[in-house]
């Protein structure tokens, strides 16, 4: 996995999603979206090859796997929105 690359897995629907680190080689930054775009939750410099689990926290569209690092370099955070055209914007006032 590159600088600037990463891995965008969609669900077929908002829900609590479960990650781990197992078979996984280096360290990822694990972004959790809502169906807006909006990122819900970052789970920073994941364990390789760990089996703990990663919880989203919250019902979630997708999950955006990045080297670990990236989300400070960058400064995403919380409440930042992820274009692609496979989120929707959010009809709530």
């Amino acid at each position: 996995l590159g600088p600037r690359e990463g891995m965008l897995f969609f669900y077929d629907k908002e829900q609590p999603i479960s990650m781990w680190m197992r078979n996984t080689y280096i360290p990822l930054d694990m972004v959790f979206i809502r169906a807006d775009g909006t990122v819900y939750r970052i789970e920073t410099d994941t364990e390789p090859f760990s089996e703990r689990i990663i919880a989203s926290g919250a019902p979630v569209l997708s999950v955006l796997e990045v080297r670990a690092g990236t989300a400070r370099e960058i400064a995403l955070k919380p409440g930042d929105r992820i274009e692609h055209r496979r989120f929707h914007a959010s009809t709530k006032p």
